[in-house]
């Protein structure tokens, strides 16, 4: 018996949901496009290799990661499949790269010069990329530099095989494109660039999830999928696939129920008080596990009724009102995010609730609680 997955809170992944996304993905998708599957931070919380297992069935070629843990993961469960390392790495990343076979982004020439060094004191050579700053002012060489310098990364370190040119849109989900479309210009620029055009390289890609379903113009040769073949759009006003449903739900037990009298407080900071004759359930599960920090706000599932949320949710533990279940007993399943009979809790409820995005709260369950495929 496995006793890490002994919990009464828990996250359900459906894979079989999310293989029929990754189909639908493929039915829509142009055909001639390649496809990057963004499995950072374990696949937004859907288990990294379950994900690209998928991806790979679906027409999926490529992946990306953040950290050399998160490829590690990968390639110690047999994922061949190249995988971009996203952001600027350090030298022990770097050396990391070159022994996973991990394309790095490599922006100037002193990454170039360090990794490059690595790799003829091993006798190898290692595909790279170059991410070209459209914008966002994060990671990548400026627009105005990068023509020049994937010129000059491209002949002047002999181990280093240059595959591919990105950038990342900052605002591609959004109704007003404005911004989009000037990143998208600048990105023109350079790919279309006739010392760019000559290398021939295989790998152009500026589209995100937004920037794959309202920007058609920068697809290039590749788009990548975040949040997208989980069943979460990155915003409310993209264009969307039909049939594209949520794979993510978290569930827990009802471990107390107590009754209360009028004049009770309810949790730390006594946040709430009895007006009336109550009763309520508390739950195992709380800020802890990366349910928002919330006070006499939102609710639960149970029975398929709603239950609100009562005082201030702990690190371990939240109470909510089931004085409306009379029928209501221990070990009931209570779902905090996802389906149950007639009703729904999705990531967006959550997201007011916290006043957040939908990004952090499939990223924000902790890994104590146990992720169980269904």
């Amino acid at each position: 018996m496995d006793f890490s997955l002994i919990r009464n809170a828990w996250v359900e992944i459906n894979t079989a949901q999310l293989a029929e996304n990754f189909a639908i993905i493929e039915q829509y998708a142009p055909a001639n496009l390649k496809r990057l599957c963004v499995v950072k931070d374990n696949a937004y919380g859907h288990g990294a290799v379950t994900t690209a297992r998928l991806a790979l069935e679906n027409g999926y070629s490529y992946f990306a990661v953040e950290t050399i843990k998160e490829a590690l993961e990968l390639r110690q469960a047999d994922i061949k499949a190249p995988i971009l390392l996203f952001g600027e790495a350090s030298l022990e990343e770097l050396k990391a790269c070159a022994a996973l076979k991990i394309t790095p982004c490599i922006n100037s020439a002193y990454r170039a010069e360090q990794l490059n060094n690595v790799l003829k004191q091993a006798n190898q050579t290692l595909n790279v990329q170059v991410e070209v700053d459209t914008g966002m002012s994060r990671w990548g060489v400026p627009d105005t530099h990068a023509v020049e310098w994937i010129t000059t990364l491209s002949q002047q370190y002999s181990h280093l095989r240059l595959e591919g040119v990105m950038s990342h849109f900052a605002m591609s989900d959004e109704a007003d494109k404005s911004f989009a479309l000037h990143q998208l210009g600048r990105f023109k620029q350079v790919v279309h660039h006739p010392d760019v055009q000559r290398l021939k390289l295989p790998y152009i890609h500026m589209s995100n999830t937004g920037g794959l379903l309202d920007l058609p113009d920068a697809h290039f040769t590749m788009v990548r999928t975040g949040i997208l073949p989980f069943g979460i759009y990155p915003s409310l006003v993209c264009n969307q696939y039909p049939g594209l449903k949520p794979v993510m739900s978290v569930k827990a037990k009802v471990m107390t129920l107590r009754d209360l009298a009028i004049g009770d407080k309810v949790g730390y900071g006594m946040h709430f008080t009895a007006t009336k004759p109550m009763k309520i359930a508390v739950l195992p599960i709380g800020y802890g596990d990366g349910y928002p920090r919330v006070r006499n706000n939102g609710y639960v599932l149970i029975h398929g009724s709603q239950c609100p949320v009562v005082g201030g949710n702990a690190m371990d533990a939240m109470m909510v009102d089931v004085t409306h279940l009379p029928d209501v007993a221990l070990e009931d399943e209570v779902v905090l995010m996802g389906q149950q009979g007639h009703e729904y809790i999705g990531p967006r409820d959550l997201v007011a609730w916290k006043h957040t995005v939908c990004y952090e709260i499939l990223t924000n369950w902790r890994s104590r609680l146990p992720r169980i495929e269904v």
